[in-house]
């Protein structure tokens, strides 16, 4: 890690590793689950480390995120639907949003090898210079080729997209579990700045929680998990459980044995 890295120390806890909860897919996708923000972000607060908000969010829950670290979504990532043209993702806010919600990082998204990564990297270029010079740490989610594109999610695939995205500047790498843990080893390894994981569709919870074991054990500094946690039938235990994966060492087994 370089010493010039604006690291959101707010949401890195003491051990070095983060537990950040996205609540951002409002303009993505139609998701279940967020229909109560104000419940949402309240019931997860005792082990989310910060949460990940639209502009919206961010100004009309500030007292439920209060105390949180906030990382202010900067861009909006929503699929095109068939027959538009996909844009892939596309900057709408920056520095002045950030400091006007109180935020301690933004978020945005890049996808390498995506037919419009011309605009992506340039908007991510942009975004990067004007937080770093107002001091905000900047995430960049990269994901190779788009979003839910699992098929491509190769090893190599998102080697190259967590590299390109630290080389373009970010302070954090938000991307998604190639499927072996010596690969994202060596991913994390390859990164001069820390690398988070990210959940994905819902799916099972043991698997949820031993991926992020695995996670990290490999070096990984910590997760980005919403759907799978706030779409599990019990979402606080959930979050218990990764909390004490990654800020405590348990073991997956040790996790899901929590009540």
């Amino acid at each position: 890690m370089t010493t010039d890295s604006l690291l959101p120390s707010p949401f890195f806890q003491a051990d070095g590793r983060t537990i950040i909860v996205p609540v951002d897919h409002g303009t993505a996708i139609p998701v279940p689950g967020l229909e109560d923000m104000a419940a949402v972000i309240e019931s997860l607060s005792a082990y989310a480390d910060g949460f990940v908000v639209n502009y919206g969010v961010a100004r009309a829950f500030q007292p439920q995120l209060a105390g949180k670290a906030v990382c202010l979504r900067a861009d909006v990532y929503k699929p095109a639907l068939p027959g538009h043209s996909d844009l892939g993702a596309y900057m709408t806010y920056g520095a002045t949003e950030a400091d006007a919600v109180g935020a301690h990082a933004v978020m945005s998204m890049l996808y390498p090898h995506h037919a419009n990564e011309a605009q992506m990297f340039r908007e991510n270029a942009a975004l990067l210079s004007e937080c770093h010079a107002a001091g905000f740490p900047v995430i960049i989610e990269s994901l190779p080729y788009s979003l839910g594109q699992s098929a491509h999610y190769t090893p190599e695939h998102i080697g190259f997209a967590v590299r390109a995205a630290a080389e373009l500047g970010a302070d954090v790498v938000k991307t998604a579990w190639p499927g072996d843990a010596a690969a994202f080893g060596k991913i994390v390894e390859a990164s001069f700045v820390p690398v988070i994981v990210l959940g994905g569709a819902a799916s099972d919870e043991a698997g949820i929680l031993t991926m992020v074991e695995q996670s990290i054990k490999a070096g990984g500094a910590g997760i980005a998990i919403g759907r799978n946690v706030w779409q599990q039938p019990d979402p606080l235990l959930t979050l218990k459980r990764l909390h004490a994966i990654v800020h405590r060492g348990a073991t997956a087994a040790d996790a899901l044995g929590l009540r």
